[in-house]
């Protein structure tokens, strides 16, 4: 029987001709946007007879496979005697005279397949294939002619067919294999919690149906293994080819892991990524991605395809150890690897802007691959402010001032167009004007006439200034954030000495949110704490035919103690109120045994206090957080806890509200026994979050809540959700402010916290054993 294979022109040919290291750090910035804007003007120039995008497509028969292989030539040509001309334009940033006819072989093998596809469908014996590159910056042209018969095409083709065929075969058998596995899977776990058949039921339903669901189930309800069981079983029902599982922080991307081995353990036959960053994952002292410098960039893509077929057709689940593993085996480089290995994966685990940044996400996924891909974002609430910062882009003055002394004399055209943004942004800091409304078109056309001359400066491929590569991609980062500037954005000044930073700031990133979602299959956004729903929806790009779902706590809300405390922790009363918390804190301590975790909006608060504590309570043992511990040190801050706390070995945590504790962890059982919580946790204020409560009021919401009430009671929701993992955990969750008894703040309580009962400290001196 034949197996049908489809594949798009452009996949076809880049695997079949990938060959050469990765060749410097800098890679050309030049994008998309400036691409397209090459092709339509070379297109404008074709005569009436002449057509463009037109849509090819063909079947090549290969012994037991038949290859339905499709896409657009940008160019078909017609001369007044009917002669045919094939013409594929590409855009580069390289000079023109570096570009020979052989430089690119993949670029002639695309136009070929289109050239085939052509003759064959029109009965022609022979056509001509052009190659037209035109220079991004000068926009100067350069073109390269063939003719080629129809056997030649039709060889050169079968020729390229079979180098894609042996991988072809493993895809497919894999692909088969996943299927049949999908479709026999049943839930891992001998019953659902309560909830979480409601929760895994709405994600299958909204994939079914194409639609978007924002979900707030609270902590304990399994909500990781409730959203990827759904969406594996919609692969199994052909709904879907991929999941994304998106998060932001490591510690959730393994509990995806686990979720997806334990179904692998179960018998799904489904191949999952995990892509780690590259500063993590990099083999090398420093991340210089030059084959000079590293082997595992020399020759990396000869060996790319190898490595990929190879690991495929060993491995499952493609976690950071494994990558690793095959990577060295390969001489490959690690994180390269695990972005290719991301577009042959079923499952690919990865950060939010890997997906939604434009700067960094995966551009090589084609428009028919995202209407059968499923986005699951976990952790949603967090995306609010990544978007923010993913959407906006700083130039700094000295940066600019430094390379323009660094390069005068050497290379004038970058020395003109640095010292040119330099006072620009010179003279704005002279107008004093900290806040615009309006974009900067001046300051935009200085900074993209810099990251012109600077690329030009880096593609010759020579050892290039670091400072230049940093300003080239800062530069490059603000125009395109600068292209997406509209009503949501503002624009602000920072100065301090002679220092001046302008930063294009978004302020509501749900238009670009959506912007970038758009296309995919189904969106699940998910979180214990999306709460207000519609300040979620509003941010993260909802609408209003999108599914909303709440699922309270599946465990009887008798099992954790909820307190008041309503002592203030307003930083004009924290002199005041320091040694009441102190005490409370210790009072707590003395009613309930075991670990506890205490929480506070800022290091700083939490600094006082936990000295403090120390002279007062001196034979506790405690652990404190601290500013950009590694990896290890915060796995030992967990492992601290133990697996069985105790009354004689109790161990106090200190930590921050909205950090690397107060989410995504599992202290179950006998690890945690009670979780304090000083403060609502708001943000700290600043010109950022003011400039945000100004916007959101002048739009008609609340600006003070948009910007600081829901940000803060999230983080608060969050770290409470610490307690209270399993069915048989117990506990306390002791909230420390008189703003709780406030009906705000009380409204965006959840159910299992307001049977709470306010106290008020009893003074008294005691020192815990």
């Amino acid at each position: 029987m034949t197996q049908i294979i489809k594949i798009a022109v452009r996949t076809l040919v880049e695997y079949a001709f990938r060959s050469g290291s990765i060749e410097t750090g800098f890679r050309t910035a030049s994008s998309l946007h400036e691409g397209t804007k090459i092709h339509q003007k070379i297109q404008k120039t074709y005569r009436e007879t002449d057509q463009k995008e037109v849509y090819l497509k063909t079947e090549v028969p290969l012994n037991d496979l038949t290859f339905q292989i499709d896409g657009r030539c940008d160019g078909l040509l017609m001369d007044e005697d009917g002669v045919i001309t094939i013409d594929e334009i590409k855009s580069t940033s390289m000079p023109l005279e570096q570009i020979t006819e052989g430089t690119y072989p993949v670029h002639w093998a695309q136009a070929i397949l289109y050239a085939y596809i052509y003759a064959k469908d029109h009965d022609r014996s022979e056509i001509n294939i052009q190659l037209t590159y035109v220079q991004v910056r000068t926009e100067e042209e350069k073109r390269f002619q063939r003719v080629m018969t129809r056997e030649d095409l039709e060889a050169f083709v079968l020729d390229v067919v079979s180098r894609y065929a042996s991988f072809a075969r493993l895809r497919m058998e894999l692909q088969k294999k996943r299927n049949e596995s999908t479709k026999a899977l049943t839930f891992p776990f001998d019953h659902y919690r309560q909830g979480q058949r409601k929760l895994a039921g709405s994600v299958y339903k909204t994939i079914q149906e194409k639609k978007t669901l924002f979900a707030k189930a609270s902590t304990g309800i399994g909500k990781t293994i409730s959203t990827i069981f759904p969406a594996v079983k919609a692969i199994g029902e052909g709904h879907v080819e991929r999941i994304f599982y998106l998060t932001a922080k490591t510690i959730t991307r393994t509990a995806a892991e686990e979720a997806f081995r334990l179904l692998q353990e179960k018998g799904l036959e489904l191949v999952v990524v995990t892509i780690t960053a590259k500063e993590k994952i990099c083999f090398q002292e420093k991340v210089k991605c030059d084959k000079a410098e590293c082997p595992f960039a020399d020759g990396f893509y000869d060996r790319i395809n190898g490595a990929v077929s190879d690991i495929l057709g060993h491995e499952k689940m493609l976690t950071r150890p494994v990558i690793e593993q095959y990577a060295r085996k390969h001489r490959i480089c690690p994180f390269e690897f695990s972005l290719d290995l991301a577009y042959a994966a079923d499952a690919v685990i990865c950060d939010y802007n890997y997906m939604f940044d434009p700067r960094v996400s995966l551009q090589r996924l084609f428009e028919e691959e995202k209407k059968k891909t499923v986005l699951l974002i976990d952790e949603a609430h967090n995306l609010v402010d990544r978007a923010r910062e993913m959407y906006s882009a700083t130039v700094v003055k000295s940066h600019f001032l430094e390379l323009y002394r660094m390069y005068k004399g050497e290379n004038n055209g970058i020395a003109k167009t640095a010292k040119k943004v330099n006072d620009h942004l010179l003279e704005k800091k002279k107008q004093n004007q900290m806040l615009e409304k309006k974009l900067d078109e001046k300051l935009v056309q200085a900074v993209e006439a810099f990251a012109f001359k600077a690329e030009e400066e880096l593609v010759r491929g020579e050892e290039a200034e670091e400072l230049l590569l940093e300003a080239y991609f800062e530069a490059q980062a603000f125009v395109k954030i600068a292209r997406l500037y509209d009503q949501r954005f503002t624009s602000y000044l920072i100065v301090n000495g002679n220092e001046v930073e302008l930063k294009l700031f978004c302020l509501d990133p749900s238009a670009q949110l959506e912007q970038m979602g758009k296309g995919f299959r189904s969106k699940i956004f998910f979180s214990a704490t999306l709460t207000p729903a519609g300040y979620y929806m509003n941010l993260l790009g909802g609408k209003e035919d999108d599914y909303v779902l709440s699922i309270p706590s599946p465990f009887d809300r008798e099992h954790v103690e909820v307190m008041i405390q309503p002592l203030s922790t307003r930083y004009r009363d924290r002199d005041r109120t320091l040694e009441p918390i102190v005490q409370f804190i210790i009072d707590i301590l003395q009613k309930k045994a075991g670990n506890f975790l205490v929480f506070f909006p800022s290091y700083q608060y939490m600094r006082t206090v936990y000295e403090r504590f120390i002279t007062m309570a001196p034979d506790v043992r405690t652990i404190v957080q601290d500013v950009g511990m590694t990896e290890e040190q915060r796995e030992g801050f967990l492992e601290a806890f133990g697996e069985n706390g105790n009354p004689v070995d109790r161990l106090v945590g200190f930590a921050v509200l909205g950090g690397i504790f107060s989410e995504g962890i599992d202290l179950k059982g006998e690890r945690l026994q009670g979780v304090i919580i000083v403060g609502v946790g708001l943000p700290q204020i600043g010109l950022e979050r003011n400039i945000i409560k100004d916007y959101f009021q002048s739009i008609g919401h609340n600006g003070y809540d948009y910007s600081y009430v829901y940000p803060g009671m999230n983080k608060v929701l969050q770290a409470g959700g610490r307690l209270i993992r399993t069915e048989s955990d117990q506990g306390i969750i002791a909230l420390i402010d008189d703003r709780f008894l406030q009906p705000k703040y009380q409204a965006l309580l959840p159910f299992e916290w307001q049977h709470f009962k306010v106290v008020r400290l009893q003074p008294y001196d005691v020192k815990l054993s």
